[in-house]
């Protein structure tokens, strides 16, 4: 038992220590990236945006369509410089909770269904990166490092 724990679980643990760096930062990248494009096009299209909110029946359409369209834009910005993540990452996880609950809702028949959404995957990707935080390779490690604080998690 001993060798199956050392050779499944312990090794390959001790490989990944090596790259623990690499997890956030990819995963910032990925849905930073994704996010700010898809928030700089609303931004871009903020009339046809508005539309769509006031049919998914979300309140204050006027508001909150500039808001989350900026919140996608520059909170992906910010997930890929790795720049206080978790606060982006905590309102794009909302965001998505949001549009799910909006425009997708009625389509939800099983839990198979609801995992199956992008949105879903979005929601545990901005969860984990709000949870776990940005990792090594960010803005925030050099900013927790400026200030005194290297012992400090980020």
């Amino acid at each position: 038992m001993t060798s199956i724990v050392n050779l499944l679980i312990l090794l390959p643990a001790q490989i990944a220590s090596y790259f623990a760096w690499a997890g956030p930062l990819i995963m910032r990248l990925v849905v930073g990236y994704t996010f700010m494009l898809a928030g700089w096009g609303k931004l871009n299209a903020l009339e046809q945006v508005t539309q769509n909110f006031i049919g998914w029946g979300i309140p204050f359409p006027k508001i909150l369509t500039p808001f989350v369209s900026g919140v996608e834009c520059f909170g992906g910005a910010m997930l890929i410089l790795g720049l206080f993540t978790r606060i982006p990452a905590a309102m794009l996880a909302v965001v998505m909770l949001v549009a799910i609950k909006s425009a997708k809702w009625g389509d939800v028949d099983s839990l198979e269904t609801l995992l199956g959404f992008e949105e879903m995957a979005y929601f545990g990707a901005f969860m984990w990166l709000a949870i776990a935080g940005p990792g090594a390779a960010s803005v925030d490690r050099l900013l927790v490092n400026a200030s005194g604080r290297p012992d400090a998690s980020t």
